[in-house]
């Protein structure tokens, strides 16, 4: 009897050991599919990243959109938690997910002077009527033992919607065992130019439709925001949070004060404290209570976007100003020639 327990025991032992090596060996991966077709036949890739943890996001190369995350609540169980569509279709004109360039945001009248020297822009918002959340950048993927990710680029000609310069454009999703997604962004130009890149994903930390966000709890590491008129662009005051609906340095709920703004919530500029453009800074912290959900924003960025849409998800944009063209007192968007344009967003799940 003892024999046969003993061999019981080892073979238990070698079986949880080669269970246990398994588990550990599972390194990111990357897979490359079709997602659709462009109305000039032309295919339009989906990259799916899934890390060690099963953590899973899904970028496509029309407008560089992130179309999918999934993430584990406080029991392990799997949700997306950005909206998103099942059809090329739907992505075509879209800000769900996009990256969004040349300038993201708003510019005053679309218009702007570097140098001495007017642009015309297209009158819209976030880079005009084909901003980069239209086009097709061209996808490669990537992977290694702590990542998996792809890098998309873009050639951004000079004079698209009244932009000067042309623009090479690159924006990198990584995926990382920490479950962590970063986004990269580069550029370069060959005249002076404005840049301001940002991701426009919807975030709902109890899964992707399941309900409003005025319950999640949040956080931002901003004690001023920028004032804006009623055309939504910055006055060029920089005022302080205190004692208005925009203070969340103390955690609360977004619901807790959005009263106090009307019918349009949340669509406000933050300024991020700390702010140097070179080191990542906690700018916000988001806690969904039923599933235990935690994101983090970290970024180079000195401002974040929070818009809370229609209530049943939020974004949190990390960027430059809005019309900081035309602000000098606002950091600087013109890229030079002979400079090259480098900016990080991360965004860190965990639970709790």
């Amino acid at each position: 009897m003892n024999t046969i327990k003993c061999m019981t025991f080892i073979v238990a032992s070698v079986l949880c050991m080669s269970l246990c090596a398994a588990s550990e060996s599972k390194s990111p991966a990357v897979k490359k599919e079709v997602f659709g077709k462009t109305n000039d036949g032309n295919d339009v890739y989906v990259f799916t990243l899934t890390n060690k943890n099963a953590v899973i996001a899904k970028v496509i190369e029309l407008g560089a959109h992130l179309i999918r995350l999934e993430v584990p609540d406080r029991e392990g169980k799997f949700a997306n938690i950005t909206t998103g569509y099942d059809s090329l279709q739907r992505y075509r004109n879209s800000y769900e997910g996009a990256t969004i360039g040349r300038y993201a945001n708003r510019i005053a009248n679309a218009a702007f002077k570097i140098d001495g020297i007017e642009y015309k822009a297209t009158s819209n918002l976030h880079g005009g009527r084909r901003g980069f959340h239209t086009v097709l950048w061209k996808g490669a993927e990537f992977q290694n033992d702590n990542e998996a990710g792809v890098k998309l680029t873009y050639l951004s000609k000079d004079g698209e919607e009244g932009y000067p310069g042309n623009l090479n454009c690159t924006v990198t999703f990584a995926l990382t065992n920490d479950n962590e997604l970063k986004i990269n962004y580069e550029a370069v130009t060959d005249k002076p130019t404005v840049v301001n890149f940002t991701n426009h994903a919807y975030f709902n930390l109890a899964g992707a439709g399941n309900g409003q966000v005025m319950g999640h709890e949040i956080y931002v590491n901003a004690d001023k925001y920028t004032p804006f008129d009623r055309f939504q662009i910055p006055t060029g005051e920089i005022s302080t949070v205190k004692g208005t609906p925009f203070d969340f340095t103390e955690p609360n709920t977004i619901g807790s004060k959005i009263s106090g703004l009307g019918q349009g919530g949340y669509d406000h500029n933050f300024v991020i404290n700390g702010w140097d453009g070179k080191k990542l800074i906690l700018a916000a912290r988001v806690y969904e209570p039923a599933g235990g959900r935690v994101m983090e924003v970290l970024t180079t960025e000195p401002g974040m976007q929070f818009y809370t849409s229609r209530g049943e998800a939020f974004c949190l944009e990390t960027q430059h100003f809005p019309d900081s063209p035309n602000h000098a007192e606002f950091p600087s968007t013109i890229l030079r020639p002979n400079e090259t344009f480098k900016s990080q967003t991360i965004y860190k799940f965990s639970k709790k």
